[in-house]
């Protein structure tokens, strides 16, 4: 028997704050991980940090939630997130 093809949805987020020098990129990257979502983050010029994510809608939602907060030495002061068609990533991982 076939499984049913997962829907899969995706977005973009700019992450502003104190996101860079205590671990987000590494705790972004475990956290995707744990709910099964593809794509990538990477530091900005600016000090913020970039997510691409896709995967089911409520991974998604779950992922934005957790950006909102950040993990412990974070301080995350805005996420700006955009709704993106999904680009067919298999696995999650830092961009340098």
């Amino acid at each position: 028997m076939k499984k049913p093809e997962q829907v899969k949805a995706a977005f973009t987020a700019k992450v502003l704050g104190r996101v860079q020098g205590v671990g987000f990129r590494y705790s972004v990257l475990m956290e995707a991980e744990r709910l099964s979502l593809s794509g990538w983050v990477r530091n900005t010029s600016d000090g913020g940090v970039e997510v691409w994510a896709e995967g089911s809608p409520e991974s998604l939602d779950r992922f934005g939630a957790w950006l909102r907060r950040g993990p412990p030495l974070s301080r995350v002061d805005s996420v700006k997130k955009d709704i993106a068609a999904p680009a067919g990533y298999t696995d999650f991982g830092v961009k340098y």
